[in-house]
Order: C-alpha cells, then sequence, then structure tokens
C-alpha cells in the first residue's frame, strides 16, 4: 500500500493515507526521514476558540502519523499569532481577542492533544510551545531589520491569503498582512531551538509555510521543508466539518461524545473511505474491505468510522456508549440518557413552544424555513410520528416520560427536556 516513489515509512504512511497535497524538496525530505534519521516538525494552531475543531483534526493526525514513525512532533500555539490573525480563506478581518481570553483558549485546548500523541521528554516524544513566548519581546524597529529584508511585498502579494482577499476587493489590514512574516519567523526560531526541519498544515497555509522554509534556509542555510494536506470536502462539495447546528468541536464540554459519533456515522458514502485512512488507525488492509461494503452494508463501514473516531478523542467507553444509543435510538426506536439533549424552561414548554423554533434551538434545523420544509417532507418527527405542521405548538402534554424526542430525517434525534 505504499508509495514506491518514497523510501521513509513516514512519507510512504502519509501518502498511501491520503495526506500529501504539496511537499518542498521531496527527495531531501524523504532522505531526512529515511531509516536512522529523525525529523522534528511543527504544526501551529491559533487559539481563536475555547476548542478547535474537526476541521483542525487531519492536521493533528498529522502529527500523530509522525509520531508513530518515530519522528518528533512539535505542536505550536499561537498565543502571539492569534494576537494579529492569520487572513487565510478569510473575506474579513478575525475578532481580536484579548491577551487573558487567548490564555483561556489555550488552557481549554491542550488537553485534545494528549489523546493523540504522547508527550514527555523522550526523543519522539511531543511537545507544546506557544509562540507568544518568543514574538512579544521583539521590537517593532528589531523586526523589521531583522527579518524585513528577506521578504519582498511583491511575493507576498502573490499569496493566496493576500490575493484572494484583494481580488474579492476586501479590506486586508496591514496587522494581517504581517501574519505570514511572524509565521516564518516562528519556523525559523523552532528549527534555532528545537531543530525543527518541516511545518506541516492545511494547502492554504502553503505560501505561509514557504515563507518559513526561505527564511531558515536564506538566514542559517539549513535545510528546511513544507509539507501541506488537501483541504477537505465532502463528495457533495461541501466543506467538512460544518452542520446546520454549527461547527463539530473536540472539546466534550462544546459538543457531546454523542454528537461527535453522529458526526461521523452520517459520512456520506462517497467519504467512508477516506475519512477511515486520514482519522483512523485501522490498518490499509481493513480500510479497504470496509469501503467495498455494497449496498446499505456500508452503514457497516460508517459504523465502524464513528466508533473510531469517538475512541481516540473521548475514549472506549463514551465511544461505546454513543453507538448504544445510536443503536437504541434509530435501530430499536427508544430512549436513551446518552442522547443529546436540549433543556427548555419548564415554564415556557407550560406556556407553548412552536415546533420550527424549537427545532432550529435544538441544532436539527438552521432556520424555521428549513424547519417547516422538513414537516411538509415528512422529515420532521415528534415522539416517533411524523409531523407535518411546523407551526404546531409542543406542551408539557408532549412529555413521554419527561422528555419529547424530537428527530430530523433518520440520523438527527435530540430529546427536549424542561428544566
Amino acid at each position: 500500500m505504499s508509495d514506491p516513489a518514497f523510501k521513509s515509512e513516514f512519507l510512504q504512511v502519509m501518502q498511501a493515507r491520503g495526506y500529501i497535497h504539496q511537499i518542498s524538496h521531496p527527495d531531501e525530505l524523504d532522505a531526512a526521514a529515511s531509516a536512522g534519521g529523525r525529523l522534528t516538525a511543527y504544526v501551529g494552531f491559533d487559539a481563536t476558540a475555547p476548542s478547535l475543531h474537526v476541521g483542525n483534526l487531519i492536521s493533528i493526525m498529522m502529527l500523530r502519523r509522525l509520531q508513530q514513525a518515530g519522528h518528533k512532533p512539535v505542536v505550536l500555539m499561537g498565543g502571539g499569532t492569534t494576537k494579529v490573525g492569520d487572513p487565510s480563506g478569510k473575506d474579513e478581518s478575525r475578532k481580536l481577542l484579548s491577551g487573558a481570553d487567548i490564555d483561556a483558549n489555550i488552557a481549554s485546548i491542550r488537553a485534545v492533544f494528549e489523546k493523540f500523541l504522547t508527550f514527555g521528554d523522550g526523543p519522539t516524544d511531543a511537545v507544546m510551545v506557544n509562540n507568544d513566548d518568543w514574538l512579544s519581546k521583539l521590537g517593532y524597529i528589531e523586526f523589521l531589520r531583522e527579518y524585513g529584508p528577506h521578504f519582498t511585498v511583491n511575493r507576498m502579494l502573490t499569496f493566496d491569503s493576500v490575493k484572494l482577499r484583494l481580488e474579492r476587493e476586501q479590506p486586508l489590514t496591514f496587522l494581517e498582512f504581517n501574519y505570514m512574516l511572524m509565521q516564518a519567523v516562528d519556523f525559523l526560531h523552532l528549527h534555532r531551538a528545537l531543530g525543527v526541519q518541516l511545518q506541516m498544515g492545511g494547502s492554504d497555509q502553503w505560501g505561509n509555510i514557504i515563507n518559513g522554509v526561505e527564511l531558515v534556509r536564506r538566514m542559517d542555510h539549513k535545510a528546511a521543508f513544507a509539507l501541506t494536506t488537501p483541504l477537505l470536502t465532502t463528495s457533495s462539495g461541501a466543506k467538512m466539518g460544518k452542520t446546520a447546528a454549527g461547527a463539530v468541536w473536540l472539546n466534550a464540554d462544546m459538543l457531546s461524545p454523542y454528537d461527535y459519533w453522529q458526526f461521523w456515522r452520517n459520512t456520506e458514502d462517497g467519504d467512508v473511505g477516506r475519512f477511515l485512512k486520514l482519522f483512523t488507525d485501522l490498518p490499509l488492509d481493513e480500510v479497504s474491505r470496509l469501503e467495498s461494503l455494497p449496498g446499505a452494508q456500508i452503514n457497516e463501514a460508517k459504523k465502524a468510522l464513528a466508533n473510531e473516531a469517538t475512541r481516540m478523542l473521548h475514549g472506549a467507553a463514551a465511544a461505546e456508549l454513543a453507538a448504544d444509543a445510536a443503536r437504541t435510538a434509530f435501530e430499536q426506536g427508544g430512549v436513551s440518557v446518552d442522547m443529546p439533549t436540549h433543556h427548555v424552561p419548564a415554564a415556557d414548554l407550560a406556556a407553548g413552544v412552536a415546533l420550527a423554533a424549537l427545532a432550529v434551538d435544538a441544532g436539527l434545523a438552521a432556520s424555521k424555513g428549513e424547519a417547516r420544509r422538513l414537516a411538509q417532507g415528512g422529515g420532521l418527527r415528534v415522539n416517533d410520528k411524523a409531523e407535518m405542521d411546523a407551526n404546531r405548538t409542543l406542551t408539557a402534554a408532549d412529555l413521554v416520560d419527561g422528555v419529547i424526542k424530537l428527530a430530523a430525517g433518520k440520523k438527527k434525534i435530540v430529546l427536549v427536556r424542561p428544566v
């Protein structure tokens, strides 16, 4: 299953599992990662929210593959760069967060990495660093004199993060324009402090990463490499990780293990094999068997994906509870305490709540209009019975054993519980 173009286990696995979009200096990188060599590589994560989301998962998995192949991963938390905001893929400037908010986000995010990587002091143990530790100490004149001569505005304007914003005639602040310089300085600092040779990230980061590669090679005359993954979209063309209810968060306090399990269980048929390769440790021959299952049997592959992905993030017990709750809800038509719950003030329910509004609040529909369309098509159910009228008022009289079971289509169920 390996690609004969690569000799190193790391790049063979990365290629076979579908992680590689672009590599700078591929032959040099392959040699550096081959038997006897130990790569140190990093991925950067800005702390713009209290949790990372499933869109960040492919970058975390790249670090996992690196460590599994006997190399050293570095997790870079962007305490400094978050103060500036990455313009990549954005039409608007990010909201600027306070230092206290950024620190709180980093503290909240930290535990997720321990689920995927082994941290410690050993030669291949992962380490976590914060770029605020060095970026905040740089004086502006010092920064310009030390690093400014190595970048040209002409070249910076050619990178997608800048070019796309300008082509859409959206403002790009001078603050954001400096982001790619700061990311390049990160690479140089980590190269000097930890011997980092490789930066990995999504394909939208290619320009930013290449700036760092060139800065290391120009200033220190040492090897430095870039590796990016494809930006993930689903078979239907949607951005991976976006749902009607919002982002698919990795922290359990922002998205329950059951909802996380359901996200993977609802994978489109055409994506199952690709996601099994990227987001689980299942052997590739087992992945081939699962993705080849005919007809409705492909649902077994989706359950395997959901079980493995949930186990990796939330643990085996949580994955088993989520699978059992789904089985109770979808295959037996029952109710489980592990199903997602939406709480409604008892007084509101006593007064009556419109089904369309409740479906939106519970995350079953993106809008009241979508809820009405679902109902008209027979896709909205109350206590396992189709409800065609989305304007129907639900009250305490609809409670069965203390809850109202709401479902949208065949894949989304929420228990409405008064508080």
